[in-house]
């Protein structure tokens, strides 16, 4: 069945982080819905490899809307972590215990809306600390799937164990 896939992304995501996933998503029938602050707005990959048009402002949506969460790394979660709005915006998917799909540095976002506590977790290596003092439990590997909900991954290297268990989570 079909999945409505929220994605939250703005400028110097990492580029096959975003790419990858996302077209691996498509051929499996699933909906991607670009969130960032201005519909219409084309952010770019930190590689220079990948622009992505903002489907929707954040203004927009509801996380009612869709059935599933997707945060590509690099430093976009760290710039969308400022708002607090996409802070909300990700908590509420948690909360619902809907698939939150992270890889890098997504988890950002998740440590700012404090929702990782006693979960299993990984990220890029530079925010594991974070993820521990988030209360997360840290497991260095190529993905981590927490309650069948959460799926983690650290590095592009990872994105096929990734979107595996992502494509399996989301059924």
């Amino acid at each position: 069945m079909s999945k409505k896939i929220a994605v939250l992304v703005t400028d110097h995501f990492e580029d096959s982080e975003y790419s990858e996933p996302v077209q691996a998503f498509k051929e499996k029938g699933h909906e991607i819905t670009a969130i960032e602050m201005k519909k219409g707005k084309t952010v770019k990959g930190k590689q220079g490899n990948s622009e992505v048009v903002i489907d929707q402002s954040i203004d927009d949506v509801s996380p009612e809307d869709f059935d599933a969460l997707f945060i590509p790394g690099g430093f976009s979660p760290d710039i969308l972590r400022a708002d607090e709005r996409f802070v909300q915006f990700a908590k509420s998917f948690m909360d619902a215990k809907k698939p939150v799909l992270a890889i890098c540095h997504g988890p950002q976002l998740l440590i700012t809306a404090e929702t990782l506590e006693g979960r299993d977790v990984t990220g890029y290596k530079s925010i594991h600390v974070d993820l521990k003092n988030a209360g997360g439990n840290l497991h260095d590997k190529e993905v981590v799937v927490c309650h069948n909900q959460l799926v983690t991954s650290r590095q592009p290297d990872d994105i096929p164990a990734f979107v595996q268990e992502s494509l399996r989570i989301l059924g």
